[in-house]
């Protein structure tokens, strides 16, 4: 079985500092194939925009790599713009692309910040969705 997903920046960066973690479970599950990562062109450039800051001391060959990783394997998906205030605006285009893909394909956001976005079941943290792939595979 295949998950498709949005993921927030805040997971692919916690991913990227710690792989042995949940954040790092559920981008290797991307790299994979079992999570397709779903997309836009602001998403991406959300990430490489968070990736490329000197806090993080991430070389240009691992953005590189990640980036070029999750763009082969994802969907791409021109949202509508919604109506819709929350804590953060550069959140929208998560949620966007999320409801845009739900109306074809049952689709989650996997997000750090879950207080940051409406409260829905397919709107979920890296834990819960690991516990939706294991129930899943038990199936």
């Amino acid at each position: 079985m295949k998950y498709y997903a949005v993921i927030d920046t805040n997971v692919l960066v916690s991913a990227m500092l710690k792989w042995d973690s949940v954040p790092g479970t559920i981008m290797e599950l991307t790299f994979d194939g079992l999570i397709i990562p779903i997309l836009n062109e602001h998403i991406v450039k959300e990430y490489h925009e968070v990736l490329v800051r000197p806090k993080f001391h991430f070389t240009e060959e691992i953005i590189y790599d990640v980036l070029e990783n999750i763009q082969s394997r994802g969907i791409y998906v021109d949202a509508e713009y919604l109506d819709i205030e929350l804590p953060d605006p550069k959140d929208r285009v998560f949620y966007e692309v999320v409801m845009e893909e739900r109306k074809t394909e049952d689709t989650y956001l996997i997000t750090g910040n879950i207080r940051h976005f409406p409260t829905k079941p397919f709107i979920v943290t890296p834990r819960e969705m690991m516990d939706i792939i294991l129930s899943g595979a038990e199936d």
